[in-house]
């Protein structure tokens, strides 16, 4: 629940950042000169480029919340047995170990969303967020029906 309120009010504070760029934006052009507009219409194009990000973001963090749901209420979500250093920190070689057993499920059964979820969440315990991003766009697309991205 902590992390979904962080994501809102994140979210939140960057539409404002962008409605006030924006504002910053339009105020130049209103100025008419050629270089005011220039640089206004410039402006503007970067609180276009962080909505889409922050849309496709959600977008995606909602789909992938969608799975672990489905996930959970099939009893299919993995356990959390790796082993954590005095810190709290995720051992790496348990990591490892846990990801080979994901990567040979996910190998044996590679049409399977559950699997590649499974396999998304041990990359990211093993540290390796783009793979784990990669991973999961994959199992969304499998869920959905839809051609799956290259991970």
């Amino acid at each position: 629940m902590r992390a979904k309120i962080t994501y809102a009010v994140t979210a939140a504070v960057l539409v404002v950042y962008f409605v006030l760029v924006g504002s910053r934006g339009v105020m130049l052009i209103q100025s008419g000169t050629p270089i005011t507009v220039t640089f206004g219409v410039a402006v503007l194009v970067l609180p276009v480029i962080g909505l889409w990000f922050l849309w496709k973001n959600t977008q995606f963090v909602r789909k992938a919340n969608q799975l672990a749901a489905e996930l959970d209420a099939e009893g299919g979500l993995p356990v959390d047995e790796l082993k954590r250093t005095p810190s709290g920190r995720i051992d790496r070689a348990s990591a490892d170990e846990v990801f080979a057993r994901r990567k040979a499920e996910t190998e044996d059964a590679p049409d399977d969303w559950r699997s590649w979820f499974r396999l998304a969440i041990a990359y990211h315990d093993a540290r390796d967020t783009p793979r784990a991003r990669r991973a999961m766009q994959r199992a969304i697309a499998l869920h959905d029906g839809r051609p799956p991205v290259e991970a």
